[in-house]
């Protein structure tokens, strides 16, 4: 049998969510769920500063590899990113520009030349046959001003849905953090 609090499904962005009509046409949706244990803490931002504080170890080499390569474009790079939020963590989670907070969900991302985008982390309460159990529902959505914005979520998407899933899956191995 499959453990169910380390599954993450891939499921529609939630109608809810601040980032589900931020684009008229996204050039890129999706989202993934995973249970979360009970117990566990409710506050999205602690919840968004874990599972990335988390990755695996692979999703940095990526993430250097990715800059070594955009760089040359003009293109944001995660060192870059660091070091203009280093002066306020507050505002930053990890590479993140942090846009809205709210109880239930937080909305992160970043704006640059070729495109924009955002990452919402949302707890959702579902009733299952076992009843009431939440869920964090990290969604991505990203709207491309240009050529190179196309090409290049055309060309990262596939790494950017195997680093989702695998940090939501990571996170849940390790356990979340607790009230």
């Amino acid at each position: 049998m499959p453990d169910t609090s380390r599954s993450v499904l891939c499921v529609a962005v939630p109608a809810e969510s601040g980032v589900a009509r931020l684009y008229d046409a996204p050039n890129l949706a999706d989202a993934y769920a995973v249970r979360l244990p009970d117990g566990t803490i409710d506050d999205p931002e602690l919840l968004a500063r874990f599972l990335f504080a988390h990755q695996p170890r692979w999703v940095a080499k990526l993430l250097s590899l990715r800059d070594a390569l955009v760089a040359h474009f003009g293109i944001k790079t995660a060192k870059e990113l660091r070091a203009a939020g280093s002066s306020s963590t507050r505002e930053r989670v990890d590479i993140f520009r942090i846009y809205t907070r709210s109880a239930r969900e937080i909305i992160l991302g970043e704006n640059d030349s070729h495109l924009d985008f955002r990452l919402s982390l949302l707890q959702q309460t579902r009733d299952t046959h076992e009843g009431s159990t939440r869920y964090l529902i990290l969604s991505t959505v990203v709207h491309c001003h240009n050529g190179l914005g196309r090409f290049y979520i055309l060309a990262i998407a596939p790494f950017h849905r195997l680093v989702v899933r695998s940090s939501l899956r990571r996170a849940a191995r390790i356990g979340w953090p607790t009230a």
